[in-house]
């Protein structure tokens, strides 16, 4: 078991766009792997390469006690509106209320690669959103309103 260290803003790795995988190697097996260990954590729903500092489009997910991992993942659908609270392990304790879609869906593949459609409402549409956002190179207060993302902003500069 691997619990790699979560990397945090600014560190430049979160602001760069991931590379698709493009071949099932034993680095790949591990980084999945490693990518279940680490979000397999309470409080912990969503966890993309780039956070452990790695440029690939994974991301690994902990909802409800379903663990999972989807590869080369890309939203395809996304429906009604939702407003609420959201966190980032890479913004620790820094909670802001983010607009995003009620539902979503995103279609990959897993290690054998199989086709794999990963879609939910709520929390696991917000998931979906918030770890595709960061395979593109973007943190979730980059969403935020005008006015609460400058006090994000000023928050982020304190506790850093």
């Amino acid at each position: 078991m691997t619990i790699r260290q979560i990397r945090v803003v600014p560190d430049p790795v979160l602001r760069t766009v991931c590379d698709p995988v493009t071949e099932m190697t034993p680095a790949i097996r591990s980084l999945v792997r490693d990518l279940l260990d680490t979000v397999d954590d309470p409080g912990r729903a969503g966890l993309s390469a780039n956070q452990i500092g790695i440029n690939l489009r994974v991301f690994s997910y902990n909802i409800g006690g379903k663990v999972g991992y989807i590869i080369n993942p890309v939203i395809d659908k996304t429906s009604g509106e939702q407003y609420g609270e959201e966190g980032c392990l890479s913004l620790p304790d820094l909670w802001y209320p983010t607009r995003r879609a009620d539902y979503a869906r995103a279609h990959g593949i897993d290690l054998e690669g199989r086709p794999v459609t990963l879609e939910g409402h709520g929390i696991m549409a917000r998931m979906i959103q918030h770890e595709c956002d960061h395979l593109d190179g973007h943190v979730y207060i980059d969403r935020l309103e005008k006015d609460v993302r400058k006090a994000a902003m000023r928050n982020l500069r304190r506790v850093r």
